[in-house]
């Protein structure tokens, strides 16, 4: 197991930044301003196993048996309604919030079967970082986005909070644009610095994964490159999982891809396997465009 280091840092404690560490005086390594999860990084993060989604009679998703690499991005593609959001969204269990639907397999996350044991939703979704398709800053000042979370989870000293919403800022490349006016409201922030806002709000409530959906389908091509180059960095750090409907994209980005169809997963592995040596026809013509 590996032990991080939860420091009540001051400001001036903080050297040499690098993107999710700072090296104290002492050369001990700080990991980040707030809680830091602790994990086996051996162990299989997230495991599905025979899951099936129903809603209403409706059978979604068939069968589904993919795992989760650590510290990698994932891609889930395929052509529009073959199951990809309501995948991503069995991770978090935002599932639940349709009517009608019905779960059976298993979605085992840390060692934790999510489908059929008793855990906390709040606990497992405090892990799960999600960045959808438009951004939705809440109604509220730049600064109180990003520490919203933290204060939900009971961080309340505000020297603390200005440290999270700083260092969470910058990993999400947004600082230095908006540093002298965290107090204006987040709306008036561009879409893409909107995005980014997003990111860095998910991020300050530690989570151990991101899930991505369609997250940069709204941008435009500067601020989808920009979020790219994010999710390339964070990935040192987190497990990233992105629905995309950009096969470009995956291209660019992937180390792992799971290809649906029709609510099945046709091919799934190793991104320079699936792209360059696809085994199923179906992989075979998506990839060449034949349909989308």
């Amino acid at each position: 197991m590996k032990n991080f280091l939860s420091p009540l840092a001051l400001d001036s404690e903080l050297r040499s930044p690098g993107l999710f560490g700072t090296a104290s005086a002492s050369g001990s390594r700080l990991f980040r301003p707030d809680y830091k999860f602790v994990r086996d990084d051996n162990q299989t993060e997230i495991a599905v196993e025979g899951l099936d989604v129903f809603i209403g009679t409706n059978h979604i998703l068939k069968n589904i048996n993919v795992t989760i690499p650590d510290k990698q991005i994932t891609c889930i593609i395929g052509p529009s309604g073959c199951g990809k959001s309501t995948l991503l969204k069995t991770f978090n269990r935002l599932i639940d919030s349709v009517e009608g639907v019905k779960l059976s397999g298993k979605v085992v996350v840390n060692g934790e079967d999510i489908v059929n044991g008793q855990g906390d939703i709040t606990r497992l979704r405090r892990k799960m970082g999600l960045v959808s398709q438009r951004p939705c800053p809440l109604p509220m000042s730049i600064f109180d986005n990003v520490a919203y979370g933290c204060r939900i989870h009971g961080i309340r000293n505000r020297k603390k909070l200005r440290m999270v919403v700083k260092f969470y800022l910058e990993a999400a490349g947004l600082w230095d644009e908006v540093k002298d006016r965290l107090n204006t409201p987040a709306v008036r922030l561009s879409i893409g610095q909107q995005q980014r806002l997003c990111l860095a709000r998910s991020l300050a409530v530690e989570p151990q994964f991101i899930l991505a959906d369609e997250a940069t389908s709204a941008l435009d091509p500067i601020s989808s490159k920009t979020i790219e180059e994010l999710f390339v960095k964070l990935k040192d750090t987190y497990s990233i999982v992105m629905v995309t409907h950009t096969l470009r994209q995956a291209l660019r980005i992937a180390d792992n891809v799971i290809f649906m169809y029709l609510g099945e997963v046709v091919e799934t592995g190793p991104a320079e396997k699936v792209f360059n040596d696809p085994q199923h026809e179906l992989t075979k013509k998506y990839l060449s465009g034949a349909f989308s």
